[in-house]
């Protein structure tokens, strides 16, 4: 921990200043689950797309909850051979990719009747998990604040030390940068190895997982005039 003291021109006097950055540590419990489903295939993703929404539709979703985070559709091309025996490439047709999310609340018995519907589905998508929290911005301050408390616990102490006071706070530099409260207790994997997991109704599969708190961390830095 280190003490930068600096001076600062004013119209009428120079003045000494403290520069002191705090991190805020916080823990959260999540509680939202983030599914992601991926399809590529070589044909229209259209039909696909209304298939998913139908599924989730009948799982008490509203159509609008699925939303697109990528998107990409590219030519596919094969190799053959000519008469000539020369080999030539031919047009096969568009390769789409295409990337959805849902979030609902956290909750193993929606999760488990989630994924029985997508292995049973005739779509057999690759899927992720991530958990995550509803509320960000309250989280994001709750950081903030816990940042700004470690810097004036430490120019407290750092002043004292120096035998001297700290005047009016003369600014605060804050990032603000996008924050990814988000845990991983599932890596991305095919539904059809779930087609193993054991039933616990008609639907749905007996899921069991907690999710581990999300832990995160950011800077705040603050100038205080000495008195």
């Amino acid at each position: 921990m280190g003490m930068n003291i600096m001076r600062m021109k004013g119209r009428a006097k120079m003045m000494r200043t403290i520069k002191v950055t705090g991190k805020g540590k916080i823990a959260v419990k999540p509680d939202m689950i983030r599914l992601y489903v991926n399809k590529e295939e070589l044909r229209r993703s259209t039909e696909d797309t209304e298939l998913l929404k139908d599924l989730f539709e009948k799982l008490g979703f509203q159509r609008k909850d699925l939303k697109t985070v990528y998107f990409n559709v590219d030519t596919e091309y094969e190799s053959y051979q000519d008469r000539d025996k020369s080999w030539k490439r031919r047009f096969k047709g568009y390769k789409y990719n295409h990337h959805m999310k849902i979030e609902f609340a956290a909750d193993n018995k929606r999760l488990g009747q989630v994924l029985y519907a997508l292995a049973h589905s005739s779509l057999r998508p690759e899927f992720s998990i991530e958990y995550t929290v509803a509320d960000v911005e309250k989280c994001k301050n709750e950081l903030l604040h816990k940042a700004i408390e470690d810097s004036i616990q430490k120019a407290q102490v750092l002043t004292t030390a120096a035998n001297v006071k700290l005047g009016e706070i003369q600014a605060i530099d804050y990032s603000w940068g996008e924050i990814d409260f988000v845990t991983k207790p599932l890596n991305e994997m095919r539904l059809m190895e779930c087609t193993e997991c054991e039933m616990s109704a008609p639907g749905a599969y007996d899921i069991d997982i907690e999710a581990d708190d999300i832990n995160v961390t950011d800077t705040a830095t603050v100038i205080w005039e000495i008195a």
